[in-house]
């Protein structure tokens, strides 16, 4: 079975072009339920680089089907037999105002579109630098 990878190394991505914030916001909660933003913001902001992308993007989609332990294995083997949208497409760096560095590990942090360090890593030579994508069209 093939496994597709949302992993990056040495990577930056930036906030999209059409991003409404100019600075990180935390994500709001929508009632009880967490949103993807909310598990993607509180896994990287608790915890910078631990984590890969598809680490990541798997816990959201064990935590949103309410999986236990026990199945996590084959369902992230299932789950990356198909391609997966990656972080240029997260709430985060689409509509939150977070960009994210990837290091040569492919462990991920956020920074604020405002912070020193997001500018740092935005004009990095030895990174590959690359946008979130665009809401609209």
């Amino acid at each position: 079975m093939k496994v597709h990878t949302t992993n990056y190394a040495n990577t930056f991505i930036e906030i999209a072009d059409d991003c409404p914030a100019t600075s990180g916001k935390i994500p709001p909660t929508k009632g009880d339920a967490k949103t993807v933003a909310n598990i993607q913001f509180g896994m990287l902001s608790k915890h910078p680089y631990k984590f890969t992308s598809d680490d990541i993007i798997f816990q959201v989609f064990a935590d949103r089907n309410d999986l236990t332990k026990s199945e996590y294995r084959e369902a992230r083997e299932q789950l990356f037999s198909k391609g997966q949208p990656c972080f240029r497409a997260s709430p985060l760096t689409k509509r939150y105002g977070w960009g994210v560095h990837y290091n040569k590990e492919g462990k991920m942090a956020i920074y604020s579109a405002e912070s020193a360090e997001y500018a740092k890593f935005s004009k990095d030579k030895t990174l590959k630098v690359i946008k979130a994508m665009k809401s609209g069209k």
